[in-house]
């Protein structure tokens, strides 16, 4: 089924073209135009936040198992056009058609199966009363649909992360407005799309395109109960200021640490260290921004790892046989060769990659990285592993601690003592113990500690996020 990308907002069950500037969409692969849409004027936002408020009421009350058939049909249309949405995906931002189709098969489409699951186990309580003894008191403990979502997210996993608030928020009986970015706009109209022909009412999914500001008066809107947002920790923390009391989860950056002691697998983790580095060019929050590896076995570890980067195929993330694609924006690229260039300039040794040519950057690592350079502090968002040696686990773990960031952490050794005081002592919302920092799990909680966010997503967390506590109390007497 071929499917007609619209360019402009959709709004109360309505595409019309936006008010504001058109924004041209650029293939970081070829260069060339993909397309473009029109951004929403002040007035639109407003008018979808209404559409989204007045759409509410009604579906709140839709009964639960509507609700679910509406995602199941979702699902199936997702699966159907899972190959078109990744081909935009790939053609918009960069990411390889492989992880492109995971991105769709493995995640996004699965989320409209595990929402209509997770929301009819989505239980209350009955609590004892515990105040007096009479023994007449009955105390329920209900979740109710928070009310309007705003959705604003990120051009890495332009549909993936999308979906989270979007899916569960609609199986809980929120309505939404999504201000997905300007640079992996087009995938959204295929998306929302995708969701009007599945069957879902006007007014309870609404999309409106734009850039920091559109996002900013949509956070602000007095309408919107709930908000979520991932992206950078500075634009972070500018919506936790607009948001102000709204409920909210912030999904933030990275500088994910994987520990490599000296027990360890070394081909494992040299594995673990090619997805946590160059995956998605290593454009994820919850890449292995640093890799710290005992002094002992430091060097058998980088021969490793510059074995396998050896194999990495870059280039056309549209063929199939390519490993890694382009990175996604000038900015992205830029800070990646200030990063390389700034650890070189402080004593770091390059030995594999450091080139780049128009948006593409080698797969890259270096040696001699210390705390004292940017690429050790800051979130670099690009294809490189530095590598940083210790010679105790306490080192380590004081390393792996010293920054902002506080998302995802990686342990590689065979000493389960080791292991478990590294899990208890890394201030990190997940540690794996010997797997890569890029690893997910859809019905685990997601989110991170410090600056790397607030709140969890996922499965039963963000249903959560998306509902309120209502305590009910009956007295029977």
């Amino acid at each position: 089924m071929a499917i007609a990308t619209r360019n402009g907002a959709y709004i109360g069950g309505q595409w019309i073209e936006g008010d504001g500037e058109r924004i041209e969409v650029t293939s970081p692969g070829s260069g060339e135009t993909v397309g473009a849409v029109t951004a929403s004027s002040e007035a639109q936002v407003d008018a979808a936040v209404r559409a989204a408020a007045a759409a509410f009421p009604a579906w709140r009350a839709t009964p639960i198992l509507e609700r679910v058939d509406l995602c199941r049909r979702a699902y199936t249309l997702c699966m159907e056009r899972n190959e078109e949405i990744a081909q935009m995906i790939t053609r918009e931002m960069g990411k390889t058609i492989r992880e492109s189709r995971e991105e769709m098969e493995e995640y996004t489409a699965d989320h409209f199966r595990r929402a209509s699951e997770d929301i009819l186990r989505h239980a209350g309580q009955v609590l004892p009363s515990t105040q007096e003894r009479a023994g007449t008191k009955r105390i329920l403990v209900v979740q109710e649909p928070v009310g309007v979502v705003a959705a604003v997210t990120p051009w890495n996993f332009p549909v993936d992360i999308a979906g989270i608030p979007i899916v569960y928020g609609l199986a809980a009986g929120c309505t939404v407005v999504w201000k997905p970015s300007e640079f992996a706009p087009l995938c959204a109209g295929m998306f929302v799309e995708l969701l009007e022909d599945a069957g879902f009412p006007a007014g309870t999914v609404n999309l409106v395109h734009g850039r920091g500001e559109t996002g900013s008066q949509l956070v602000r809107h007095p309408d919107v109960a709930s908000v979520v947002f991932t992206g950078s920790v500075a634009t972070g923390e500018q919506v936790a200021r607009d948001a102000g009391l709204k409920n909210r989860v912030l999904e933030l950056g990275g500088n994910g640490p994987q520990i490599v002691l000296a027990d360890a697998d070394i081909e494992k983790a040299a594995d673990a260290a090619i997805t946590g580095c160059f995956y998605l060019a290593g454009q994820c929050c919850t890449a292995a921004e640093r890799i710290l590896v005992h002094s002992s076995v430091q060097d058998a570890f980088v021969a490793a790892l510059v074995e396998r980067v050896a194999k990495l195929r870059v280039g056309d993330p549209l063929d199939d046989a390519t490993d890694m694609g382009p990175l996604s924006t000038p900015a992205t690229l830029e800070r990646t060769k200030q990063h390389v260039a700034d650890a070189v300039s402080k004593g770091a040794t390059m030995v594999a990659g450091g080139g780049s040519e128009g948006q593409y950057h080698e797969p890259t690592v270096l040696t001699g990285v210390t705390s004292d350079m940017r690429i050790a502090q800051e979130e670099t968002f690009g294809p490189v592993a530095p590598i940083m040696r210790f010679e105790t686990l306490d080192e380590a773990l004081e390393i792996a601690n010293e920054t902002e960031f506080g998302l995802t952490a990686a342990v590689f050794t065979n000493d389960l003592r080791a292991a478990w005081r590294a899990a208890e002592a890394l201030r990190h919302g997940t540690v794996h113990i010997n797997e890569t920092t890029n690893y997910w799990d859809q019905m685990a909680p997601f989110g991170g500690a410090k600056k790397s966010g607030a709140g969890r997503e996922l499965a039963g967390w963000i249903t959560d996020a998306l509902t309120e506590t209502k305590q009910i109390t009956f007295e029977l007497g």
